[in-house]
């Protein structure tokens, strides 16, 4: 199995705190956008952009390319942040996030953005579209893979579940779910809005293959990963354990940063944290 030398874990580290710090400041201008969801995927982003999906922003619809399906369009922010940086469109593009007109909306577009796959952010609709995506492939006979990232609490979403078991049901190891699992959702935790454990025990009931990482450390996610499929004949689930706001102490494992934007003094003091106050 492939591993990581220690520069390159390096390099993806890097790239995921500047999904962090560009992600901040674009929140902060459009007063607007969900900070704690951007720092929680920020990590799994960076691994998936630069390290495992063979994707090519000079193709960006090539038909052999991975499919990448941000389920939870609302962290549209570091989407769009790790869009720009792998070369998808210039990085001075992310100063319109939101804007009147911009192609970079709060949900994002792919009518609108390279190298966006779906329309998306109405949750719970990211999974079936992968669902399609991968069966797509299957009946081409093509060797491309789908990728779909969701929040943990968009999984009370039941179309989640209808797609689950239509993957099953076709052994769609060709799809991998990756679960951002910060354990909060708009307003409260999301064992208290309406409870999802055992969580791996139900999409083992619904036969896929699961694995479950720590979703902050780089050099565990590019092996598991790397092991994909996790079982032939299954689709593959990835619970990345994560940190709602990871990387700024005052915003981890805060409830209220799903939704609010940073004050100046906030944001200053996040760019520091994050390790450098340039973007």
């Amino acid at each position: 199995m492939q591993t990581l030398a220690s520069d390159q874990i390096e390099e993806i580290r890097r790239q995921a705190n500047l999904i962090r710090r560009r992600s901040l400041r674009m929140v902060h201008r459009a007063r607007m956008g969900h900070p704690g969801g951007d720092f929680s995927s920020a990590d799994i982003l960076s691994v998936l952009y630069f390290g495992v999906l063979r994707v090519d922003p000079a193709r960006a619809a090539a038909p052999d390319r991975d499919r990448f399906i941000m389920s939870k369009g609302h962290c549209s922010g570091a989407l769009y942040a790790v869009l720009a940086a792998a070369g998808f469109f210039p990085l001075e593009q992310l100063e319109s996030y939101m804007a009147p007109l911009s192609p970079l909306n709060g949900h994002p577009d792919r009518n609108k953005v390279p190298g966006v796959e779906a329309c998306t952010g109405a949750l719970g609709h990211g999974l079936p579209i992968a669902a399609g995506a991968a069966l797509g492939a299957r009946i081409q006979g093509a060797g491309w893979r789908t990728f779909v990232l969701t929040g943990d609490g968009e999984l009370q979403e039941g179309s989640n579940w209808e797609a689950a078991m239509s993957a099953a049901h076709y052994g769609l190891d060709n799809l991998t779910l990756v679960i951002d699992r910060n354990r909060f959702q708009q307003g409260d935790a999301t064992e208290a809005a309406m409870r999802l454990e055992p969580l791996a025990d139900k999409w083992r009931a619904f036969g896929w293959s699961v694995a479950e990482v720590d979703g902050h450390d780089h050099g565990a996610l590019f092996q598991q990963f790397q092991a994909l499929p996790l079982e032939a004949g299954k689709p593959n689930c990835i619970i990345a354990h994560t940190v709602k706001g990871k990387g700024v102490g005052f915003m981890e494992d805060r409830v209220e940063w799903h939704h609010k934007v940073p004050s100046s003094e906030q944001l200053e003091a996040a760019l520091r944290e994050l390790g450098e106050a340039s973007p």
